[in-house]
């Protein structure tokens, strides 16, 4: 049980999610976030991974990793509500934590960024293999990604309390798949509720993105914010057969998702 599950009731509940996706820069927007002084983080961790992994623990555990309300209303200016919030990087590709998350939480708005698939794809390989968790190259990593994941995503729609190794570290291509991942949210809750960034975007111009989503979260722009990029990996090159092959499957995936996020994507177009 979580320390503070016994105070539930008198927790804040999340007012947004940081949903991900993974290796799109959540930490380093996370990290920005923290410095708003209206914005309120868990009490003890980055994200709870509730949604995802964690769900059979039920709401008192999951509530007990936030500030006692009348803490929080001690952290933030006079006169203002503090705004809850978590993050997962998992949170977007699990395929039932979205669902979860808007039928606990109606209201709950969800942020997520967007990453160039191709870029993000070996970023992933690079952390994933850094971690121990990967040992193939990554060209096999992707080529082995159907064989790693079959059956798993249905396994974790009819065992709510199944966890997958394989389909939380060895999806590469396949978390890149945004549309996918995002547009049956929008059968759930209003378009309105969902904020996009691409990452690109964000670290080029923090300030104007930034702003942004304060607009979405309805809490005013701050002044001396220090936007700093966290978890980066020293890169080195993609294959260039893995770039060809991530390449030719995203190149029609992006006009639909442009569309779908109201905003060209800052990413290479490839003929």
């Amino acid at each position: 049980m979580a320390l503070g599950s016994h105070t539930a009731e008198g927790r804040l509940a999340p007012d947004f999610l940081l949903v991900g996706g993974q290796r799109c820069g959540t930490t380093s927007l996370f990290r920005a976030l923290m410095q708003h002084r209206r914005v309120v983080r868990p009490s003890f961790h980055k994200g709870v991974n509730y949604f995802d992994i964690n769900y059979h623990r039920g709401p008192a555990w999951y509530a007990g990793h936030f500030p006692l309300r009348r803490t929080a209303n001690r952290r933030v200016p006079p006169g203002t509500q503090p705004v809850v919030f978590e993050a997962s990087g998992y949170y977007m590709f699990h395929p039932l934590a979205l669902e979860r998350a808007v039928r606990d939480l109606p209201d709950v708005k969800l942020v997520a960024m967007l990453r160039d698939p191709a870029e993000r794809a070996f970023s992933a390989w690079k952390h994933e293999t850094a971690r121990g968790y990967e040992t193939e190259p990554f060209m096999v990593a992707l080529q082995r990604e159907d064989e790693r994941l079959a059956g798993e995503r249905e396994r974790l729609v009819a065992e709510p309390a199944y966890y997958s190794f394989a389909h939380r570290h060895h999806a590469y291509r396949s978390r890149g798949e945004y549309l996918d991942l995002l547009q049956p949210v929008t059968d759930m809750v209003p378009r309105s509720q969902l904020h996009i960034m691409y990452s690109e975007d964000f670290f080029a111009e923090p300030d104007r993105e930034f702003a942004a989503l304060a607009g979405f979260l309805e809490i005013a722009t701050q002044e001396h914010m220090e936007f700093e990029r966290f978890n980066a990996r020293p890169s080195t090159s993609m294959p260039q057969e893995a770039r060809d092959y991530l390449s030719d499957h995203f190149r029609t995936r992006r006009a639909p998702l442009e569309e779908f996020v109201g905003r060209v994507a800052p990413w290479p177009r490839v003929p």
